[in-house]
Formats: structure tokens, sequence, C-alpha cells
């Protein structure tokens, strides 16, 4: 059972105290303030940051303080990895899908590095750059960035990205039934681990793949790279806890330790993405090693990492719905398309179940779970059940499962439903809205003034074929699935190749 769905259905509309509600938002809810608190200057953060990652757990954190306040789902909370990495913990917590609301509001909110919460990573990490995920959208510099970004996107998404996909798919599984016969399970996180960076660059650059150009330890720069920055809001890395908490959540981990693998991802991207700095070079959109380190970004956070983390999800939960599901997938997936043709963005459209296993994923698992913003005004936030004042300049933080599961807005809320977003009618229109992993309603579009993410289509683009292209080469599977804070843990068991039947041929 997931916390919104547990807390949601008893509580209680939370009680105000005298001359709390003398007045009304624009709704009509009584306007509160916020409840909860910060505690003691840097003892309470810092308990806070114990509960939440090992006393607690993130899921105990809210779930206890939400009750503490009478069911209020609009709280002040500390929020890690406060001291000494963070000056300031302090944020008003929204965790329901209406509060949530006002984050994906650009007007509303400040993003302006935000993107990892109460702490800023070094811009050394970024060859000095402050990265587009880290500008705000009133930013004139977020504008040229990322048109640049969506241009590419554009222009790669319809023709690159599946023939890149079916090569990655093809080795992984080849290496996953190649591990099968030999005997064991087989983690299906390192395989993908060690294929999507060479997909990603592919989709978006063409040419030499990172795992050619710069040997076997390309992933490994890629992922030391990505722990240097997220390092203080990670966990489950290192034990016992205590020394986990003092080497990642208290100091920076020291640049110099990373120098020399950035330097050497930032000479692949300039080979690889030549042609792109040459054009905006050319017409002066943006300098040149600026554009550079945005893409170095782009390519390994927001795309591999984004990968990284979503693929193992939507495996997890087609593990977890098990053959019935299974069939009719492939049933879909094979009747749409032949056996021996890459499968494209048009065939993915025509498959309504595939399309919906795909967003039900992404809305119980959104691969960035955090957004945060800071108020640009005063203001009124509504939760559903009140409504509450917020300061300029006061740090909002969502929790994005909470909203994507909330009862209020989906039936089962806490469940995979497989075929929940099959159809377009008005209900789907209205569901995707709340489907918001990408920083804005599923069915809403990146622009150069909004933080929506520039790569949203080709996410989920790359999402239907995995299960299109799973689909059409295996019957159905077993694996085994461990939860960790990031991703889960997906092992395979078995694989049945397409009509090997009940007691035929297994991988």
């Amino acid at each position: 059972m997931d916390l919104q769905t547990s807390l949601l259905p008893s509580m209680a509309p939370p009680q105000a105290n005298s001359g709390e509600e003398s007045k009304l938002s624009p709704s009509g809810l009584p306007i509160r303030e916020i409840p909860g608190g910060y505690g003691v200057p840097f003892l309470s953060p810092l308990r806070d940051r114990l509960d939440y990652y090992y006393f607690q757990g993130v899921e105990e954190y809210f779930r206890s303080r939400v009750a503490r306040h009478g069911g209020a789902t609009v709280l002040r909370v500390n929020m890690p990895p406060g001291p000494f990495l963070a000056g300031d913990s302090r944020v008003v917590a929204l965790l329901d899908a209406r509060s949530f609301r006002v984050l994906l509001d650009a007007g509303a909110v400040d993003k302006r590095d935000t993107l990892d919460g109460t702490y800023v990573p070094s811009l050394s990490l970024f060859g000095g750059h402050r990265p587009l995920a880290f500008l705000d959208a009133s930013d004139p510099r977020h504008a040229a960035i990322k048109r640049v970004v969506m241009s590419l996107a554009a222009a790669r998404t319809p023709r690159h990205v599946a023939p890149a996909f079916r090569a990655a798919f093809d080795a992984v599984f080849d290496a996953v039934e190649s591990g099968l016969a030999a005997g064991g399970g087989v983690e299906f996180n390192k395989v993908n681990m060690n294929q999507m960076l060479d997909f990603t660059c592919a989709a978006l650059f063409g040419g030499v793949p990172p795992s050619k150009a710069m040997g076997e330890g390309a992933v490994k720069k890629a992922v030391k790279w990505l722990i240097f920055q997220i390092h203080p809001i990670a966990s489950k890395i290192v034990k016992p806890w205590p020394l986990e908490d003092l080497l990642l959540h208290t100091f920076r981990l020291p640049h110099f330790l990373i120098r020399r693998d950035y330097a050497d991802l930032t000479s692949y991207f300039s080979a690889a993405a030549a042609s792109i700095l040459d054009d905006a070079e050319k017409h002066n959109q943006i300098p040149r090693d600026e554009l550079l380190h945005n893409l170095i970004f782009l390519t390994i956070f927001n795309a591999y990492g984004g990968f990284k983390i979503f693929l193992p999800h939507l495996l997890k939960w087609l593990a977890r719905a098990g053959p019935d599901l299974h069939a009719k997938l492939a049933a879909e997936v094979r009747a749409t398309v032949d056996n021996d043709v890459i499968i494209t963005v048009s065939d993915v459209e025509r498959m309504p179940l595939v399309k919906s296993v795909v967003w039900e994923s992404l809305r119980m698992n959104p691969p960035v779970e955090f957004q945060y913003g800071r108020a640009r005004r005063d203001m009124v936030v509504e939760s559903h059940d009140a409504a509450y004042w917020v300061r300029e300049g006061e740090m909002l933080f969502g929790y994005q499962p909470l909203a994507t599961r909330d009862a209020r807005v989906f039936d089962r809320a806490g469940e995979f439903v497989p075929d929940r977003f099959v159809g377009d009618g008005e209900e789907v229109r209205r569901l995707l809205e709340h489907v918001v992993w990408s920083n804005g309603a599923e069915n809403g579009a990146a622009t150069e003034g909004n933080k929506q993410c520039p790569g949203k289509d080709m996410v989920v683009l790359v999402g239907r074929l995995m299960v299109a292209e799973f689909f059409r080469r295996y019957d159905t599977f077993v694996a085994g699935v461990v939860e960790m804070p990031l991703e889960p843990v997906v092992t395979f068991t078995s694989l049945t190749r397409a009509g090997a039947g009940a007691g035929g041929a297994r991988a």
C-alpha cells in the first residue's frame, strides 16, 4: 500500500484553530497557517536527516508527520541533506496532487538552483557553467539553451531513436540470455547500465559510441560523475550507515577526484556533438563551451540517468503483473508489427495497451521523485481540503509519488493498473494532467518558457519501444525484484522466447 492511499481515506480535513478561518481562498477553502515546524537549528535538521534515510525511511518520514498534524498534506518540514551541505533545510512540503501543481507553474515558483533541493552542486562539476536544469525559466539563457535542446530532440527522435534502441535492446537481451544459459539469474540493471550510455549518445548524436571512443571505462566515468552530484541525497550505497552519513551527507566530495574523468567525457562530447556546437556557434545562439557542458549534462544526467532508473521500474511492474498481461501485450505488439522490422514511432502509437503500461509506470514511479521551487511572491496554495499562506522566498518541495498516487485523483491509486490510460476520452485526458514526472502534465508540451523536460517525448517513446520490442521477442518472463532507493534491482530467472510455448525452450 502506498503512502497516499494509506492516509487519505481515513483523513478528516485538518481542524482549524480559533480565528484561522477568517479568510477563504478563491475556491472557497479556509486559509490557514501551514502546520509543522523546523525545530532547533542544526540539531533538528540533522535528526530529521537520520530519520529520513535510516530510522524511518522516506515513506514513514512523511506518513508520521502527516498523521501528527491531523492529516494535513501541506506541512513545514526539514529536508536532507542538512548540515553542513545545505545552509537552509526548511521547506514547505506539498504532499497531494492539488498542492503539488503549484510547482509546475513557472509564474508562481522560481526554479533557479533548485534541481537538487536545498543544496547546489559545485559548478566546477559542469565546467563552471550553470546547466539548463539549474536555470529559471525567466533567465534569457534558459530560452536559448532549451531552444537548441528541443531542436535536437525534435530532429533526432523520429528517425534515430528507434534504430539505436533496437541495437541496444538486442545487445542487452543477448547478454541476458547468455547469462541465463550459463545458469543462475541475470541482473538487468548491470547490463542496462552498460548499454544505455551508448544508446543515448547514438540516439542524440550518432557517430562513435562512448564504449568505443573511451573504452570499457566510459560508463564508470559517467556514473562516477553522477555520484559526485547526487551523493548528498543518495543512500544505501555505503555500509554501515554511520559511515555513509559521514561520507556522503556531511561534506562535498572533492572535485579533484573527478577532474580527469570529466575531462575525458568533455573530450568525447566535444567530438560527438561537433556539428551541433558548430551550428549554435554559427548562429550566435549560445557560447560553444557553455552549450558543450549543457549537452554533457543533458545526455548523462537527464537522459542516461533517467533511463537507468526508469527502465528497471518498468520491468518491475511487468514482472509483478504476470503472464496474463504479458499475453495481452504480446498479442497487441504482434498484431501491429512484423517480426523482422524495426518498431517505429508510428507503430507504438497504434498500441494503446503498450502506451498505457508506460504511462502507468511513470505514474507509479516517476524517475525524479522530487520537485523544488521558491515562491516568487506571497500566495495561497490549496490542498484538497484547505488553503495555506506561503511567503515570498519560501522553498516549496513536492514528493512526486504522493502526487501521482493521490487517491483523491486516481481510483486504486496504489495499484499498478495496466489499462488505466487506454482510450482517448475525457477521463483519460483528465488523469494525464496528473502524470507529472516531466515537471509538467503528460498531455502538456515543453516550451522555451516553461520547465517541462525537453526530452519528455523521447523518454516515453523509449519506454514504449522497450515494452514493444520485449513482447515481440518473448512470450513471458520471470524476474525477482528488490526495491532500492533509486531503482529496483531486477534479476531475470527465465525468459520464454516467442512461440516456444509452455514447455518450449527457455533462455
